[in-house]
């Protein structure tokens, strides 16, 4: 236990609780950001995998136990995710071993490059589609939408899949997967629904994690106890901070560590950064005159998502 009282430790904790700040403030970014956080911090990536997998399913729990209260998720949707999500999390789990011949390390980097890249491309693509809803009037529909089963058990296949092998995509990949299927789904139903099928998808994929790799409690520890309280103060000073401006923080940080774990230097990500810093605001603006709204107005009323605990 003298492991949790070293430098490396609190590096851990603190990295945790700030991205559980983004995290809260957010409703995304989870994984796709603690993953590649430890790996920098040194850790290896199946270590950080497996003890980010079973941390986020502490978090995961609480966030669909609030939703659960107010009565939010699609149950029925949820469950042919879960259909599909579950067992594919745990066979994702023994991928990167059987495939790996030796290089499992530098496989499983390869792996987590491309899915940051993916979650990247797939949050900038959510805030389009939330730009579409806002200036489209930002109405919930009534009713429930025609569920298609096989093409959700599909998406909690693929996504489960995804998880297993990363620990990249329960909120992400699912969420625009949804997005795009069922559009008519009300942003609070879309958000309970994903964080009620997340539980067991983390689950299944921390245990099949446990079970190839076991779990380090000194990175484990400070990843919940960091983690928690971030995610608690990050939900509670939502309401105060512009999401558009943090999700696009997030797209340039989940692109560089993305560029990062396939290897790109140090210049390279210098220019990724500036690049994205210095035109993205003027494409995004682009984008927003495009829907009749002014280019860099921050309305937070209408960039405001419902919360979601963890990605």
């Amino acid at each position: 236990m003298h492991d949790l009282f070293t430098i490396d430790a609190l590096d851990v904790l603190l990295v945790s609780f700030f991205i559980g700040i983004v995290v809260g403030l957010t409703g995304m970014g989870g994984g796709a950001l603690m993953t590649p956080a430890l790996i920098l911090l040194g850790i290896n990536p199946t270590t950080a995998v497996a003890n980010d997998l079973v941390a986020a399913s502490v978090n995961k729990s609480v966030g669909a136990a609030t939703h659960w209260r107010h009565g939010s998720p699609n149950l029925r949707l949820a469950a042919y995710l879960i259909l599909g999500s579950v067992p594919c999390a745990f066979l994702g789990t023994f991928i990167t071993r059987w495939a790996g011949s030796g290089d499992e390390e530098d496989l499983l980097k390869t792996i987590l490059g491309y899915a940051l890249l993916f979650a990247a491309a797939s949050y900038a693509f959510r805030m389009y589609l939330q730009l579409r809803l806002v200036t489209s009037g930002n109405t919930a529909p009534e009713g429930e939408p025609k569920l298609r089963p096989v093409l959700t058990v599909a998406i909690g296949a693929v996504g489960g899949l995804l998880v297993g092998i990363t620990s990249v995509g329960s909120g992400s990949v699912i969420m625009i997967a949804l997005l795009l299927v069922y559009p008519t789904l009300s942003a609070v139903k879309l958000v309970g629904t994903d964080l009620v099928q997340a539980v067991p998808l983390v689950l299944s994929a921390a245990v099949g994690q446990v079970l190839n790799h076991g779990v380090e409690w000194a990175v484990l520890i400070p990843l919940v106890i960091g983690g928690s309280p971030g995610t608690f103060i990050g939900s509670k000073v939502a309401r105060w901070v512009s999401q558009s401006v943090i999700r696009r923080g997030i797209v340039i940080v989940l692109t560089m560590s993305g560029a990062k774990m396939l290897g790109a230097s140090s210049n390279a990500l210098l220019i990724i950064a500036g690049g994205m810093l210095l035109l993205g605001p003027l494409a995004w603006g682009f984008i927003r005159q495009t829907r009749g709204i002014p280019a860099f107005d921050n309305n937070l009323a209408a960039w405001r998502l419902p919360e979601k605990t963890r990605d």
